[in-house]
């Protein structure tokens, strides 16, 4: 396995909410962590059909830049009801023309085309968040590491935390949805613990296990 050299990497993300959420998952291992929009590394095209493609994309992008190791993830929604859909389209939904993003807009869509479905109940109204982590050195050598959380799709949008879809989605098991929960709640792990609650998490305790020396 190859070393993470002199313990720096570069986080291969410009999105606000991931940086901060990878920034809290990071804080117990002491590696020197950049961010690509730190570094004001240019976002690539994300052209991929599978999330493992564009965690990828990222990571590799970043790597080759800098000449360090990349930590990219790529993550989204997926509705059983539609199809597993946005999936890796969860941000375009939320894209508008002038490439900001709108995610209450992409919320309502998905809302739409639930009930078009006549999807009402929350077995009708299953779906999982996704979070595919890709470690890339600049070589191109990758290892990926993937984390799921299941849960069903709720309406009107409930909490003002985290970002994205997290007002919709209720996790298995809870009675709030992610973005009625503190970042500490939603992400539910740290090392020495074995519980992992959202998606990133559970694929950041993998990624941590594996390459931080996590327990």
């Amino acid at each position: 396995m190859k070393q993470i050299e002199n313990r720096k990497f570069v986080l291969a993300s410009h999105n606000a909410g991931k940086l901060r959420e990878f920034s809290d998952l990071l804080k117990p291992f002491g590696y020197d962590v950049r961010s690509a929009a730190d570094l004001e590394l240019p976002e690539p095209e994300e052209t991929g059909t599978e999330f493992e493609q564009n965690a990828y994309i990222k990571a590799f992008a970043a790597a080759r830049a800098t000449g360090l190791p990349a930590l990219s993830d790529d993550s989204g929604m997926c509705a059983d009801a539609l199809n597993g859909a946005p999936g890796v389209y969860t941000a375009d939904w939320a894209t508008l023309p002038d490439g900001s993003r709108d995610f209450y807009m992409a919320m309502e869509k998905t809302e739409n085309l639930l009930r078009e479905k006549g999807a009402e109940g929350p077995e009708q109204r299953r779906a999982r968040f996704v979070c595919v982590i890709c470690l890339c050195f600049p070589d191109g050598e990758t290892e990926y590491y993937r984390g799921e959380v299941e849960g069903h799709l709720v309406w009107p949008p409930r909490g003002d935390l985290g970002f994205g879809y997290d007002p919709v989605f209720q996790p298995e098991g809870y009675e709030r949805t992610f973005g009625e929960m503190t970042a500490e709640e939603k992400h539910g792990w740290k090392p020495g613990d074995e519980h992992a609650l959202s998606h990133r998490a559970r694929a950041f305790k993998k990624f941590a296990q594996a390459r931080l020396g996590a327990s």
